[in-house]
C-alpha cells in the first residue's frame, strides 16, 4: 500500500473480478477462497455487476474531506502529538496573535476529539507554524519531520487547485514523493510500524483521477453535506413537523424562484449586460473591497488618532497624499512645499475599524465567503468588567508598483 516506493500495481481487472464473484454458485468455502486470493470481500451480488460499461475501479473518485482532512491529516496530526511534548504544541497554539484566516486554538490542539473537516483544514494553516523549529526527544533531528509535515502540506493544498497545470500536477507528485522519502522518522520515533493507511495509499491515485475526470472539485464531498443542511435542515425547520416532505419540497421550490429573481434583478441593476461577457475567461484581475455602510468611530480629532491609533504625523501625512493627486508631476521638494501650505477645513475624520478584500485570481473561480481577507484595525478597550483589551493592528503591504528588486513582487 502506502510503504511501496516502486511503481504502482496494476489496477484490478474488472472481467477477473466478475469470474471471481461468479463462483458463488459453488460451495461457499470455494467462493471465499477464491475471493481472498483476488483481494476482494465476498459479496454474492455486488450493485455494478449488470452494468456492462462501468468499471467500478475507476468510479471511486478523490474526496478532499474524507480522504484527506479527515484521514491523512488526521492521522499526521495524531504522530505530531506522539512526537512532541502535548503542554509545549498548547503553548504555541495560545501564543498565537490574532489574524484573519487563521483559528485561534485558545486550549490548544493535544486535548480535541471528534473534529470535523473544517477544524482538520484549521490546524493545517498552523500545524508547520507550531513544529518549525520544536525539538525532538533523545536529541533527534526534526529535519525528516518538518519535511514529511511540508509535503503533506503541499500535496492537500495543491489537490485542491481549481485550475490544473502540468507544473502543478508535477509538483504534487513531487510532494508526495517527498513525504516517502521523510516518513521513516515516524518509524525511528516509534510512532509507526508501517504506513498501510488506504487513505494514505490512495494519494497515489490523485493525478491519474485528475487527468481523467478533472480537479478535485467537482467530486468533494464537502459540497453535498452543505447542500444537506440547506436542502434538509433548513427546510424542515420551516415545516410544522407534519406531513414534511411536501412542505420541505414546496419550501424548496419557492426558494429557488426567489434565488432566480434575486439574480435577474441584479443583472438589471448591472445594465442588463449580455451573457457572454458574464464572468469572461480571460477578464482582468479585479479586486474587491468591502466596507461597513457606517464608520465604527465618528469624528475622531488628529491627535486622537495619535494617541489610540498610533497614526502619527497624520495631518502631515494627509496633505502630502492631497498635494501627489492635485499636482502628480511634481518633483519631492515641490510636494513638500506645497503640502506644508495645504489648509484643511476639518480636524476630524472617520475611522472604520475593519475594511473586507478579496483577490480574483481565478476569473471563473470564487472562493466561499469565509475566504475574504479581512484587516482589522482595532485600539485598545476596556470589557465589562474593566480589563483591558489589546488592540489590534494588522499588517497590509501595500503595491504601488515602484519598488523594483526590492519590492514584493519578489523580482
Amino acid at each position: 500500500m502506502a510503504d511501496s516506493d516502486g511503481e504502482d500495481p496494476p489496477l484490478r481487472d474488472v472481467s477477473r473480478t466478475l469470474a471471481v464473484l461468479a463462483t458463488a454458485d459453488e460451495s461457499p468455502i470455494e467462493f471465499m477462497r477464491a475471493c481472498a486470493n483476488a483481494g476482494i470481500k465476498p459479496i454474492y451480488e455486488p450493485f455494478w455487476r449488470h452494468l456492462s460499461y462501468a468499471d467500478i475501479y475507476l468510479s471511486i473518485t478523490p474526496d478532499v474531506l474524507h480522504q484527506l482532512y479527515q484521514g491523512v491529516v488526521k492521522h499526521l496530526v495524531s504522530w505530531i502529538k506522539a512526537a512532541y511534548d502535548p503542554a509545549e504544541l498548547d503553548a504555541r497554539c495560545c501564543r498565537m496573535p490574532p489574524n484573519h484566516n487563521v483559528r485561534l486554538f485558545t486550549k490548544g490542539i493535544t486535548s480535541l476529539s471528534r473534529l470535523t473537516g473544517r477544524e482538520h483544514g484549521d490546524i493545517c494553516r498552523i500545524l508547520l507554524g507550531l513544529i518549525i523549529d520544536m525539538r525532538l526527544p533523545d536529541g533527534l533531528s526534526s529535519g525528516p519531520l518538518v519535511r514529511a509535515v511540508r509535503a503533506l502540506m503541499d500535496f492537500v493544498y495543491l489537490a485542491q487547485y481549481p485550475i490544473h497545470s502540468d507544473e502543478s500536477l508535477a509538483a504534487m507528485e513531487d510532494a508526495l514523493q517527498r513525504f516517502h522519502d521523510n516518513k521513516d522518522t515516524f518509524i525511528v520515533l516509534g510512532i509507526r510500524t508501517d504506513f498501510n493507511l488506504p487513505k494514505l495509499h490512495f494519494l497515489r491515485h490523485y493525478l491519474l483521477f485528475i487527468y481523467r475526470f478533472g480537479t478535485t472539485d467537482n467530486f468533494n464531498t464537502e459540497y453535498t453535506e452543505r447542500l444537506h443542511i440547506d436542502f434538509a435542515k433548513e427546510a424542515y425547520r420551516a415545516s410544522n413537523r407534519k406531513d414534511e416532505y411536501p412542505q420541505m419540497t414546496l419550501w424548496l421550490e419557492r426558494k429557488e424562484k426567489v434565488l432566480r429573481h434575486e439574480r435577474y434583478v441584479q443583472w438589471c441593476e448591472n445594465g442588463r449586460p449580455p451573457l457572454h461577457t458574464i464572468n469572461p475567461i480571460h477578464s482582468k484581475h479585479a479586486r474587491h473591497i468591502r466596507m461597513s455602510r457606517y464608520p465604527s468611530a465618528k469624528a475622531v480629532p488628529f491627535e486622537r488618532l495619535a494617541e489610540r491609533y498610533g497614526a502619527n504625523d497624520f495631518r502631515n501625512c494627509l496633505a502630502r497624499l492631497i498635494t501627489q493627486h492635485n499636482h502628480p508631476g511634481a518633483s519631492r521638494r515641490e510636494l513638500e512645499e506645497l503640502s506644508a501650505l495645504l489648509p484643511f477645513a476639518f480636524r476630524s475624520v472617520s475611522v472604520y475599524h475593519k475594511a473586507r478584500f478579496w483577490e480574483n485570481t481565478f476569473s471563473l473561480y470564487r472562493h466561499a465567503s469565509d475566504d475574504y481577507n479581512v484587516l482589522h484595525v482595532t485600539p485598545s478597550r476596556l470589557d465589562k468588567r474593566g480589563q483591558e483589551i489589546p488592540g489590534r493592528f494588522d499588517t497590509a503591504l501595500v503595491n504601488d508598483g515602484t519598488g523594483g528588486s526590492l519590492g514584493i513582487k519578489g523580482k
